[in-house]
């Protein structure tokens, strides 16, 4: 294989969540239906899950699962950093360490591929606490690199030349930028926009995608985990998705105009009108009425009566407790990130759809 058609692309952000890992799993899967034998690797990973007796990044498990690499998870995650690792570093650095484990799953994982995708952590910068940032790893890998911005247009060109210029102090190659997350009814002004603002940078923009309101819809399960809720009922629906929440604070003559399809219901336990409305409309979707409920959280530790607890069990609605007050929850709910799972079988194939529809594929390989 000649070295020079090696694909060695190096995923960084403008900040965190900006889309690293969707865009690796719709990049890996292009790859992979062009017959170009692919790998992936995160250097240093922040967020871990335990897989048989070694820690492995979120990202790199959930592109093994996907992919069915997961062989490799050793090499895919060469690096974790843990609570309480960066101040154990700075009074105790060894950066040939890390540099020898990410250089060795580097070489172990291109062995016989055409392309590797490498994701970062964060924006250029992050890591360099430890002596690696973006920037450090992806010129130790000698990968040229792709910045993912979230849609917007000055801000967000600010932030990107902000990128750049470290990646480009480093002498490591920025072959575009890929928008992602624009709002749908600001595409049409957006795109243009960034893609002539970035240019006038000598910037390339390789994609720009829309915001997919799935792609930020948790599962029922999810906000139970993340809010280390209670199950009272209705286990069999905790898969739903969540399209929208409410505070269900108001009387059942107003809280009806919120309810939507998808609803989340959060209130006090003791709000049993609020209750029976809820489960009442969802009932009666099956008469053209009503909207499909996701869960109901019942907050401040109280629970309705038996017979009303059992009326919940029939509707089927997964109802979660928790003793922390309405408004709590709520709060806990808004600043919610739940990154994709390999669960998310519906959110894996939007996000590759959405890659293969609005990233320049071809203008990303001819750059090597």
């Amino acid at each position: 294989m000649d070295a020079k058609k090696f694909h060695n692309i190096f995923l960084s952000s403008i900040h965190e969540n900006a889309g690293k890992t969707a865009v690796s799993l719709g990049l890996y899967k292009i790859l992979k239906e062009r017959k170009i034998k692919t790998a992936f690797i995160k250097p240093i990973g922040q967020k871990v899950v335990h897989v048989g007796d070694v820690d492995i990044d979120k990202d790199s498990y959930l592109m093994g699962e996907v992919f069915r690499t997961g062989k490799r998870f050793r090499e895919m995650s060469p690096v974790t950093i843990g609570r309480g690792y960066t101040e154990k570093y700075i009074f105790n650095p060894d950066k040939s360490r890390h540099e020898r484990a990410i250089l060795e799953a580097f070489q172990t994982l291109r062995k016989g591929k055409e392309a590797i995708i490498v994701e970062g952590t964060g924006h250029a910068g992050v890591g360099s606490v430890i002596d690696f940032s973006n920037a450090d790893v992806a010129k130790l890998l000698g990968s040229k690199v792709i910045i993912i911005s979230e849609g917007g247009i000055g801000k967000s060109i600010d932030e990107i030349v902000l990128n750049k210029a470290l990646f480009d102090l480093k002498g490591v190659e920025v072959i575009g930028v890929i928008v992602n997350k624009v709002l749908p009814e600001k595409y049409d002004k957006v795109g243009p926009a960034v893609r002539r603002g970035l240019e006038n940078k000598g910037i390339r923009v390789l994609g720009v995608i829309p915001m997919d309101p799935l792609l930020s819809a948790p599962t029922v399960d999810q906000v139970k985990n993340a809010l280390d809720l209670r199950l009272l009922c209705g286990d069999a629906g905790l898969t739903r998705r969540v399209n929208h929440t409410i505070v269900a604070a108001m009387e059942p003559h107003n809280m009806i105009h919120y309810l939507k399809e998808g609803t989340l219901v959060l209130t006090s336990g003791d709000r049993v009108d609020n209750i029976m409305l809820a489960v009442s409309s969802h009932l009666t979707t099956g008469a053209g009425q009503g909207f499909h409920i996701s869960g109901i959280i019942l907050t401040s530790g109280l629970q309705p009566n038996p017979k009303i607890i059992d009326l919940m069990k029939k509707s089927r609605i997964p109802t979660l407790l928790t003793d922390d007050d309405t408004y709590t929850v709520a709060g806990k709910i808004e600043h919610l990130v739940c990154k994709i799972q390999k669960t998310d079988k519906d959110k894996i194939r939007e996000v590759t759809h959405l890659v293969q529809k609005y990233v320049d594929a071809d203008a990303i390989l001819n750059s090597f």
